[in-house]
This record gives structure tokens, C-alpha cells and sequence, in this order.
């Protein structure tokens, strides 16, 4: 992909379907273009299995009339086609209802002027040579082990993307992402029960990739300690996240505090906007403008300039996740987070991870969740669990077929300590996370 030129023509096309709606009589008008190419080569016990070529590009376009809204799209981006779309959002918008909170978010609001956030590092990997970084990964993880007795195969991605976003403001803007990965998952065998774990590392520069041997040995020792593994009876005790799955905990609060969620009054966090809603020790800030980040962005998807902010100080909510249309329906102002959160860091609490683990004689460490047993709308969280027994610090005991339960604002509340081991891999970056005594539903 030839990076700038994709981009200039991308912007071009999304000015070009806006102008044209304007012309045929829009109030209101926006476009996002975008394109995007990559390649996957997967190996599955020493042997090239798959490679896959991607490429998709796609044209939308909305339009604003008398407070009704139409929206399209097209993957054909000749002029017939764009105008053909942009005709099919205004046919749209005449049918649909009148809604006085519907339009583009304000002009004073846009990125007009916007940094290079250094997002963009392609990697021109060629087959033999994916294959050859893939097959690493996997050589090391069954090695690890002769435990490991099977493999679901190790795979290197790799892909680049151009984005555009055009509205009736005279806005445009358009920039250029990348993102590689490399994943590997194994099972382990010990008298006659398996066990399957995997491990990954992605981001937008392949030079700050985890190694093919440290991808393979993870995935292969996160398998073979899972051996052995049974059942608990009930109990109550100290629950541990670890990073991947801690980014979980706090996506329920996102979910929460959503400005839809808000005005629906679907949520078990309606209007907390300056109430505690976390332990004390808990700060949750947004910065979405980190150079090379995973969730960095110059702006949202409606061209609003992104900028940090607090979301959480001391446990106490000091706004929520708005777009301009959900801030209109609150009657506040938009957040900039039409889209989604753009790295949303939770702040350690502490920098010795062994103080985590050591905090209480026992505790529970999950290794992986299961299910979908979350309802924002109530706070009630349920989810099928496997982990560890933990006592002074040293995993004692592997954990299946359990559930852990509780209730979303006893859980933030419980909240005692977040590590310093954070996962970068996302748009949330938290360390490990200690809640204290939850419901751990066994035999």
C-alpha cells in the first residue's frame, strides 16, 4: 500500500461524497473512507498450514435534513457509486423520524489541526519469511515441554490501514495505522486430560514485538501449569486479575458509564457523574494522543479533537464516555469518544508485583474466563471461571470448572490493589488487579 497516496485519495473521495450530498440538499453532511490490506501465515506442528491475503476498503456516508438522518454505504468508489450511495442516504433520511439531538458535533470541536501520533510502520514481510518467525514461535513452545503433546498452530499477522473522515464543517482529516501480531497456542497432556493455552503479542511497530521464543514459551508454560487442574468446593476468598483480563474489569465500567447507557438508563451507574464508584486507591485517566499507542487517535469519528482527561480520581467518576449525541440527550458536551475509548490507563498502586500476590495467604488467580455473564444493567457479574490457588505468593494448585460472582459495585468497591505489570496490547492499559473476597461457586 502505497501509505500517502492511499490516504490523499481517501480524504478526496470522502470531501467529494460530502460537497455532494450538500448539493442535493443535505443540511448536514459527513463521510469516512477507508482501506485496509494485510496478510496472516499460519504453521501447525512444523508444517505451513494457511496464508491468507486481506483487502477491504468501504465509502459511508451520512446526511443530516430537517433533523432526519439517512446513512449509506458503498465498496465501490467510482463516481456512480459514490453518488448512488449518497442518493440512497438522502431517499433514507426522508423516511426516517425527526430527532433534534441528531447532527454533526460542533465546529469549534473539530481537528483542524492534529498531530502525527506515529502510528504508521508497515512491515513488508514476505510468506517464507512469516512462516519462518511463526515456526519459531511454535519450535519453542513444543519444546518447552513433553507435556506438550499437540499444537493449534502459531500465526504472524500483519496489515496496514488508511482512514478518512470528511464532514460539512470543512473538516478533513485522515492518517495511517499499522498492527502486527504473532500468536501461538498449544495443548498439554497428563494422564489422559488436556489442557489448551495460548499467548500473543501485537503492535503497531514489529520492533517492539515480544520474540518468537518468548511468544512460544509463554503459551507452552501457561498450558502445562493448567494440568492437574480441579475442581474447589464454594468459597469466599481474594481474587486476582491479571492483566488481560483486568482490561475486562474496567471495560464493564466503560459499558457503565457510556453516555447511551446514561441517557437509556441502562446502567447500575445512572447518573454517577461525581460519586465514588471505585476504591479510593483507583485513578483512571484517557490519553489518547501516546505516540505508536495501540487505541492513539488525533480524533473521534466525528472529527472531534481527542485530548486527555481524567475519567476516575480517587474513585470518584468525574464524567462519562460521551459522543455528541449522547452528550446532547444529557445535555452536556461530548468527550471526544464517538468510537470508543482511546487508551484509558488505570494508574498503579503499587510496584512490587510479588506484594500483590503476597497480600494474603490465599487468593484466587484466574487464568481464563468463560461466558457472558455481565449485565451492565444491574451489576451483576457472573462468569465461568478456571485459575490457580495462590498461598504466600507461589501458585500451589491449578482451578477448573468454577464460577466467580458478585456484584460490579462490590467489586470496584473492593478494589485493593492494581500492579505494575500493565498490558499495553489494548485500549486499556491496567496492571494485575486484586479485588478482595468474592464468591468462588465450585462443587
Amino acid at each position: 500500500m502505497d501509505g500517502i497516496e492511499t490516504r490523499q485519495s481517501l480524504e478526496g473521495l470522502a470531501v467529494e461524497a460530502v460537497e455532494l450530498a450538500r448539493k442535493l440538499g443535505a443540511d448536514q453532511a459527513e463521510a469516512g473512507a477507508s482501506y485496509e490490506e494485510g496478510s496472516s501465515v499460519t504453521v501447525r506442528l512444523g508444517e505451513l498450514e494457511s496464508v491468507e491475503r486481506q483487502r477491504d476498503r468501504g465509502l459511508a456516508v451520512t446526511v443530516y435534513r430537517a433533523h432526519r438522518k439517512g446513512s449509506a454505504s458503498t465498496a465501490d468508489f467510482d463516481a456512480a457509486s459514490v453518488e448512488e450511495a449518497v442518493r440512497k442516504a438522502m431517499s433514507i433520511a426522508s423516511f426516517t423520524a425527526e430527532d433534534s439531538y441528531s447532527g454533526l458535533a460542533d465546529a469549534e470541536r473539530m481537528a483542524f489541526d492534529y498531530p502525527d501520533l506515529d502510528l504508521y510502520h508497515p512491515w513488508a514481510i514476505d510468506v517464507p519469511d512469516a512462516e519462518a518467525v511463526a515456526l519459531e514461535a511454535e519450535a519453542h513452545a513444543r519444546d518447552f515441554d513433553s507435556r506438550i503433546t499437540n499444537s493449534e498452530g502459531a500465526t504472524l499477522s500483519s496489515g496496514s490501514a488508511a482512514q478518512a473522515y470528511a464532514n460539512s464543517h470543512g473538516f478533513a482529516g485522515s492518517y495511517l495505522t499499522s498492527g502486527h501480531s504473532l500468536s501461538c497456542s498449544v495443548v498439554a497432556e497428563q494422564a489422559g486430560t488436556l489442557e489448551r493455552d495460548y499467548w500473543f503479542t501485537f503492535a503497531r511497530d514489529r520492533e517492539t514485538l515480544e520474540s518468537p521464543a518468548d511468544v512460544g514459551r509463554t503459551a507452552a508454560e501457561r498450558a502445562v501449569r493448567r494440568l492437574g487442574a480441579t475442581q474447589i468446593a464454594t468459597c469466599r476468598m481474594p481474587v486476582i486479575y491479571p492483566p488481560h483480563l483486568a482490561r475486562g474489569v474496567f471495560g464493564h465500567l466503560i459499558a457503565a458509564i457510556r453516555g447511551t447507557s446514561q441517557y437509556r438508563e441502562a446502567t447500575f451507574l445512572l447518573g454517577a457523574r461525581g460519586k465514588k464508584v471505585l476504591a479510593d486507591i483507583v485513578n483512571v485517566n484517557e490519553q489518547p494522543l501516546l505516540l505508536g499507542a495501540v487505541g492513539s487517535t488525533p480524533y473521534d469519528n466525528e472529527g472531534v479533537a481527542t485530548q486527555p482527561r481524567q475519567i476516575i480520581s480517587d474513585g470518584v467518576l468525574d464524567g462519562y464516555v460521551l459522543s455528541s449525541y449522547s452528550a446532547r440527550r444529557l445535555g452536556l458536551e461530548t468527550t471526544g469518544n464517538a468510537g470508543g475509548v482511546h487508551n484509558l490507563i488505570v494508574a498503579p498502586t503499587i510496584d512490587d508485583f510479588d506484594a500483590l500476590m503476597t497480600a494474603y495467604p490465599r487468593c484466587f488467580l484466574v487464568g481464563e474466563l468463560l461466558g457472558q455473564g455481565v449485565n451492565t444493567v444491574t451489576g451483576d457479574y457472573s462468569r465461568g471461571a478456571a485459575g490457580f490457588i495462590v498461598e504466600g505468593g507461589e501458585i500451589v494448585e491449578p482451578v477448573n470448572e468454577v464460577t466467580i460472582a458478585g456484584n460490579l459495585q462490590e467489586i470496584f468497591q473492593r478494589i485493593e490493589a492494581v500492579g505494575p505489570d500493565v498490558d499495553c496490547r489494548g485500549t486499556v492499559r491496567c496492571g494485575s488487579l486484586l479485588v478482595g473476597e468474592m464468591t468462588i461457586a465450585g462443587a
